[in-house]
This record gives C-alpha cells, sequence and structure tokens, in this order.
C-alpha cells in the first residue's frame, strides 16, 4: 500500500522519488470534494511508490464580491432557476454514493473563496489533506461562511495552526505568488474546470474520476517512468 504524501504521513525527504500529483481545485466546488475522496480511495489502494498529493488553487468565479453571494441567487444565475434543486440533489446522491456529506440546506452563502484558499497554503506538512477536508466539511455540512475571515482562523486553529498566524496571512495576503503561481500553471495547461488532476506531470484526469480510473493511472505512469 502506497505512503500518502501530502496528508498525514508525509515526509519531504521523500519528495524525490515519488509520483506527484497536483489537485486543481476550488473550495466550493463539491465535486473537488468527491474527485478528491476517489484520489485518496485510490491512493490508500494503490501498492507502488509513495504518492505525493499536491493541492493548487483553481477559482471557479473570481467575480464574485469578496462579501460573497447569496448561494441559491448565485446558482439560480450560474445554472438557471429550474435546474439548482436537480443539481445539488445529483451531487448529494453522488456523494452519499462516495461517502461524502452535503448538506444543501444549510449552505447559505457562495463565497469568494480567495481567502480560503490563502488558508490551504498555510497548511504545514502532514496538514494539507485534512486542512482541505476541514474547509470543504465546513462549508458542505455545516453551512458556514468559508468567505469570512472568522471562520477561517476558526478552521484553522481546530485544525492546529496558529489562529493570529493565520489572520495575519489572510490579512497581508502573505501567500499571493504562491495563488498566482497555481493560476498560471492552471493557464498554461488550458484548465477550465475542475477538479483537474495532473499525474507526475505525464498524465492528467479532468473530473470526479472513480477510483479504477485513478488507479489506471498510476498504473500507465508506473509503466512509463520504468520502461
Amino acid at each position: 500500500m502506497a505512503t500518502i504524501v501530502g496528508t498525514d504521513l508525509e515526509m519531504r525527504k521523500e519528495w524525490a522519488c515519488a509520483m506527484i500529483i497536483d489537485i486543481f481545485q476550488d473550495t466550493v466546488c463539491p465535486w473537488c470534494r468527491i474527485g478528491k475522496k476517489h484520489l485518496l480511495d485510490a491512493i490508500r489502494a494503490w501498492e507502488g511508490d509513495t504518492i505525493q498529493v499536491r493541492y493548487r488553487t483553481f477559482f471557479l468565479d473570481p467575480s464574485i464580491p469578496k462579501e460573497g453571494l447569496p448561494f441559491r441567487e448565485a446558482m439560480a444565475a450560474l445554472k438557471g432557476p429550474q435546474a439548482v434543486d436537480q443539481l445539488l440533489r445529483h451531487v448529494t446522491e453522488a456523494g452519499k454514493a462516495s461517502g461524502v456529506t452535503f448538506h444543501f440546506d444549510k449552505v447559505r452563502y457562495r463565497p469568494n473563496t480567495y481567502a480560503s484558499h490563502t488558508l490551504l497554503k498555510l497548511a504545514p506538512e502532514g496538514k494539507a489533506a485534512e486542512l482541505v477536508e476541514a474547509v470543504f466539511q465546513a462549508y458542505f455540512e455545516e453551512g458556514r461562511d468559508i468567505g469570512n475571515l472568522d471562520v477561517l482562523v476558526d478552521i484553522g486553529a481546530q485544525c492546529g495552526l496558529d489562529a493570529e498566524a493565520v489572520r495575519e496571512a489572510i490579512e497581508s495576503d502573505r501567500m499571493k505568488d504562491e495563488i498566482a503561481a497555481d493560476l498560471a500553471l492552471a493557464r498554461e495547461l488550458q484548465i477550465t474546470g475542475v477538479p483537474f488532476f495532473v499525474i507526475d506531470n505525464k498524465l492528467a484526469l479532468s473530473g470526479a474520476h472513480p477510483v479504477e480510473n485513478f488507479l489506471r493511472a498510476f498504473r500507465r505512469v508506473a509503466e512509463e517512468a520504468s520502461s
């Protein structure tokens, strides 16, 4: 079984020999949460070399104001008023089948996600996956406004980060260069939607693929590396 680098078992000394997977995602993207779950399930089932996971920033809608928008209103404008309930039911059922919970009845805001990505960039070694999942849980299960500074500080503190350091980093936009680098890479790769997975810079998968597809991709990349 592979070590999951970039999550709780992350060890920097192993990076040089790891298969590297970059996940481009947004923190309000339910399919990103499902896709991440499938990826991590695949990694746990993988019997090859160590895998390192890196979480990359992507904005589904960078035009959303800093204070956010009402969730239902924003979704209706994006997908059409008649389609919202059907879409939310569909993703809720897909999440349930994958072992992921969504409570869209609790979600009140469609936040600007810049600050939440800043929080994710602050993750220390071994905390990245935990912090990503904590943000997803806060938004999709608890209906918390992850565009709110106090909410993000609280999430960070619950994951073991220093609350004042998180506050200062978000207020000062300290991770802007790292975020900008992710966005530039996404443009270079012509990514227009997420989740988007880049496996060892050799193979790309777009969408919340099932576990079997990830395992096939791992095998293909590993075979190419050994040939």
